[in-house]
């Protein structure tokens, strides 16, 4: 028999705040700065935002009832990509995934900004998105498998900002999500302070728990409880090809030549990786791999993940967020007493502190959009202009991991050209990670290692390893004309000639300006 309300919500004085959706609608009003729970579509809440919605529609109130989002990360697009639709949206932070909100914030009619996931979180809790007023949020948003006998908010599937977004909202709905079974038990909740009363988070193994399972919460916030039994709109698992399979590849080659020469374990160090078809291609590669006992830390964990603990190389994963596809939560759920035990989820302020990725020596793996000669990575904005998602959190691991890798393709194609478009370019358009950031580079082509290389020999290394051969004559005659040019400078540039890739891209659709 499923849980009822009454069963989820055991703190018994707050039974007398159960309502609709509809009843909610009276707490917003236009101009209002709104947290929500979730992160990587799940955990979000979802009726109480349809319920708005569906009333903005309704009474032609588009454009006259809109709001600053403050989210973890993405969300649903049923939720703030319809509100997105419908004209409701102002300010968005920090990382978002919805097709008609990406159109709005490329149009400028949303205000977007990005952050690494660890400090939006962070800076929220300091009060810096909303200085103007007050430093608070005005309404938090939450959807819950549960609240304690205390009132203290259990969390769903996913953590991110929602702990920091519960302590600094005025006010908080609560949405329990009936139609899934309870996270009860999976969540550690480390509730950081601000300057000068920061403690050090203690954390030496990835196994330690060091917080409650359960957000601590001021009951006297919460305004309205409301049931839900919708569903996470998950993350379509995407499949694995033949350019994701060699990229896969050289980086488990890699590992096991680190292994030989001691500079890691054998089985490794705690590992990150980003989401995608290269990221699930490389969790792919390690369940076959010889390396065993294996540890995660990471903010995602994806469908590759559930083959990779059932394979039992993984022994333990941290995460902020289950970003699994439909079919993967049914595998989920089939198997949770044996996952619940080998799985903690943490807030983002945790799972992306670059104190603790420092501390366990975490190897980060992520994809950008391009990477530059000279190890500059864009993650974010192509054509170095257009928002694609926002850095998330491949910052926050690249910045700080014991080895720091990005992995992308050589080549994609564009509308008129199979080789139209490089991944690896002259000079990127916008830059998310320096080189000061970078150990290693990958694309089917190769593995480029670039620890210890000055910039024209980390140039000459990612030509030679990285490149698409289509690519490869211009880039080693461009960074021969740069060293030319400059007389040898420390990082040659042809800053007329930086940015003619992209250009030749916008102009006549394809980067191979010598194949008219």
């Amino acid at each position: 028999m499923a849980d009822t309300m009454q069963d989820r919500v055991r703190c018994k004085e707050l039974h007398k705040l159960f309502t609709t959706p509809e009843n909610c609608i009276q707490y917003f009003k236009d101009g209002m700065n709104l947290g929500w729970s979730g992160f990587t579509p799940v955990g979000y809440p979802k009726v109480v935002p349809i319920a708005l919605a569906d009333y903005v529609e309704k009474n032609n109130l588009q454009g006259k009832m809109k709001f600053n989002l403050f989210i973890g990360a993405s969300v649903g697009a049923e939720t703030e990509d319809r509100w997105a639709s419908l004209n409701m949206i102002d300010r968005r932070w920090p990382y978002q995934t919805g097709k008609e909100l990406g159109k709005a914030i490329n149009s400028g009619k949303i205000r977007m900004g990005d952050k690494h996931l660890s400090m939006f979180a962070q800076d929220l809790k300091y009060g810096f998105y909303t200085k103007d007023q007050g430093g608070r949020l005005d309404l938090a948003i939450i959807e819950a498998s549960a609240i304690t006998e205390d009132g203290n908010i259990i969390l769903s599937g996913s953590i991110g900002a929602s702990n920091d977004i519960i302590d600094i909202a005025d006010k908080i709905i609560i949405e329990i999500n009936t139609g899934l079974p309870s996270f009860e038990g999976m969540h550690d909740i480390f509730m950081t302070d601000v300057p000068p009363y920061r403690k050090i988070i203690p954390i030496t193994d990835a196994r330690q728990r060091i917080g409650t399972p359960w957000v601590p919460t001021d009951k006297s916030k919460i305004v309205a409880i409301v049931e839900s039994k919708l569903p996470d709109n998950g993350r379509a698992l995407r499949g694995t090809d033949d350019v994701a399979q060699a990229i896969a590849d050289n980086i488990v080659d890699f590992f096991s030549a680190e292994v030989k020469a001691g500079r890691l374990p054998k089985n490794l160090l705690p590992l990150q990786s980003g989401v995608g078809s290269i990221a699930n291609a490389v969790v792919g590669g390690l369940t076959t791999s010889p390396f065993e006992n294996l540890i995660v830390f990471t903010e995602v964990l994806q469908d590759t993940f559930l083959d990779f603990m059932d394979s039992g190389k993984c022994k333990y994963i941290n995460c902020t967020s289950l970003s699994l596809s439909n079919e993967g939560f049914e595998i989920w759920w089939k198997n949770f007493d044996k996952y619940k035990d080998m799985v903690l989820m943490r807030p983002q302020q945790v799972s992306n502190n670059p104190e603790i990725i420092r501390r366990l020596g975490a190897i980060g793996m992520n994809t950008p959009l391009e990477f530059d000669i000279y190890a500059h990575a864009n993650s974010t904005h192509a054509g170095g202009t257009k928002m694609l998602n926002g850095i998330g959190g491949s910052g926050d691991f690249e910045r700080n991991s014991y080895i720091s890798m990005m992995h992308c393709p050589s080549v994609r194609p564009s509308k008129t050209d199979e080789f139209g478009i490089s991944g690896v370019v002259p000079k990127a358009p916008h830059v998310d990670h320096t080189e000061h950031d970078i150990d290693v580079l990958v694309t089917e082509q190769g593995l480029a290692d670039l620890r210890g290389l000055c910039p024209v020999d980390r140039a000459r290394c990612i030509i030679d390893k990285c490149a698409h051969p289509t690519y490869k004559d211009y880039l080693t005659d461009w960074l021969d004309r740069a060293i030319k040019k400059t007389g040898g400078h420390h990082e040659p540039v042809l800053l007329e000639e930086a940015y003619k890739l992209h250009l030749e891209l916008e102009q006549n659709g394809t980067m191979r300006f010598w194949n008219k």
